[in-house]
């Protein structure tokens, strides 16, 4: 399941998002898609940068959530990029993450 998420993010760059943009989402998709897809760049730019996933895994405990499931949807996206043998710049991380998590919220409609 790990390197399922890191193979789509590698297909979704040869795609761009324009059409699935194109299609009506919820205020609220768009939202937990931009979040997830920070929170996967900061995953990555951790990981480029030296620090373990344990450390990485500490400093996600000092951050205030708004929600209640961001915290685990955090520490789940932090480990998937930690497991990837990905070495792709955190732009890049973020901007993949984002077109495949829209992709996924239209087919699911």
């Amino acid at each position: 399941m790990r390197n399922v998420m890191f193979t789509l993010i590698s297909l979704g760059l040869a795609s761009g998002a324009a059409a699935v943009q194109a299609r009506e989402l919820v205020e609220n998709d768009r939202y937990m898609c931009s979040w997830g897809a920070g929170t996967a760049a900061k995953a990555q730019e951790l990981k480029l940068s030296g620090v373990s996933l344990y450390a990485a895994r500490q400093k996600l405990q000092t951050y205030t959530f708004s929600k209640s499931w961001m915290r685990m949807m955090a520490m789940g996206i932090t480990e998937q990029t930690y497991d990837s043998q990905s070495r792709l710049k955190p732009a890049v991380i973020r901007q993949s993450f984002y077109d495949d998590c829209l992709r996924y919220k239209v087919a699911r409609k």
